[in-house]
């Protein structure tokens, strides 16, 4: 592994581990300022909806000024919000301290572009592969530091989230290369090239299936915490231990699997393989009444993420031109936010009003209906060899 695709690596992992923190905790934290479940997914949904406003600007301007410098001001930015997480005392405070997080938030449609810029595209579903098990080693660490520091108290695990990533702050500031040469990077308007981007029918069939997808997602990770209290009885401690069995899992499937199924089936085979794998885990998840049974279902899943993940983050690659991968990330990353921020509210929403098995039932609802868009249409190299046009003004 070359050098900068390990401090991305390294970058990813502690945001992450970060993220990962809060997964389990969230919940159980805001029930303490007396936050009900709809509160509880505004919470994952407010950051979201920041990232939604905040990313299309941060990757163009990473496409003009260079992925380094926009890493570090998302990296600082969690750092802050951290803090004001852990020094927060109403519920108003924990809002603004998502908000100032998702609006800093750019950092993995950054290192996804920076991914892109120092590999070819045979090598990105291997490369993006690695992403990946940043993703699952975090989900790992995360987790169990929520569940280890929970019992000396409930604002430690977050100050160990605020420490680590202030060392990946420094490590990006110090050693993470330029890739992008300023004279071929993107100008203009971000909210005027997104209409132009979705003109284009590929980039905008990928980027409706990129939504769906983490739509979907999100309403898993965002109802978990509430999802295996209310069945099972679960405490944040618990729910940490437990999310990082399946972080585990994750991180083997996307760091030693990835790539030769990948070479074997393709991209896009490779993702509605995924898909498809993680519709029946979240069925057979809603269905569960015993931890035991709970932990089986939770396989296919985690074969589905791993396969998912990776997959779809190179789809949306192929469909960018080399000198608007800045754009492209960034426009994928807003279109992520969405589904992330319609997720939370509508899982945590359905889980209060209607019953714990609806979230899981409904993911995998929409995961069929995107299995059903991925068909008909090819992904391939000739993407990022198509003549290079002029940008958007």
């Amino acid at each position: 592994m070359s050098r900068p695709l390990l401090i991305i690596f390294l970058t990813i992992f502690v945001n992450l581990v970060g993220f990962g923190i809060i997964i389990p905790l969230l919940p159980f934290y805001a029930e303490t300022f007396g936050a009900s479940p709809v509160v509880v997914g505004l919470l994952f949904a407010v950051f979201s909806l920041c990232q939604l406003a905040a990313a299309p600007v941060l990757g163009d301007l990473s496409d003009r000024h260079g992925r380094r410098p926009v890493l570090v001001f998302s990296l600082a930015g969690t750092v802050v919000s951290f803090v004001m997480l852990a020094l927060a005392h109403t519920i108003v405070m924990l809002f603004a301290a998502r908000i100032v997080d998702g609006l800093s938030g750019g950092n993995i449609s950054t290192a996804r572009a920076y991914v892109a810029d120092i590999t070819e595209p045979k090598d990105r579903a291997r490369a993006y592969g690695l992403i990946g098990a940043a993703f699952g080693l975090g989900f790992i660490l995360g987790p169990a530091l929520s569940g280890v520091l929970s019992h000396v108290s409930i604002t430690a695990p977050i100050w160990a989230a605020a420490a680590i990533t202030l060392v990946a702050t420094a490590m990006a500031w110090l050693w993470l290369p330029e890739t992008v040469h300023r004279a071929r990077a993107g100008v203009g308007n971000p909210f005027r090239y997104l209409p132009r981007l979705l003109e284009r029918p590929l980039v905008r069939r990928v980027l409706v299936i990129d939504f769906m997808y983490w739509c979907a997602f999100a309403v898993f990770q965002t109802t978990f915490g509430l999802f295996v209290a209310r069945r099972f009885g679960f405490d944040a401690s618990r729910t940490g231990y437990f999310l990082a069995g399946f972080g585990l899992l994750g991180a083997v499937i996307q760091g030693a699997l990835i790539r030769p199924i990948v070479r074997r089936l393709g991209d896009k085979p490779t993702f509605m393989l995924g898909v498809s794998c993680a519709a029946v885990g979240l069925v057979a998840a809603a269905l569960a009444q015993s931890v035991v049974v709970f932990a089986v279902t939770l396989v296919p899943l985690a074969f589905g993420i791993g396969f998912g993940h990776p997959t779809m983050a190179s789809l949306v690659s192929l469909v960018a031109r080399g000198d608007e991968q800045g754009r492209v990330q960034g426009a994928a990353s807003a279109v992520e936010s969405l589904g992330r921020t319609v997720g939370p509210i509508w899982g945590n929403g359905s889980l209060q009003h209607v019953g714990d098995s609806a979230p899981y039932i409904s993911a995998a609802a929409l995961l069929l209906l995107t299995l059903l868009i991925s068909i008909g249409f090819h992904v391939g190299d000739h993407a990022s060899s198509q003549p290079q046009s002029a940008p958007a003004r």
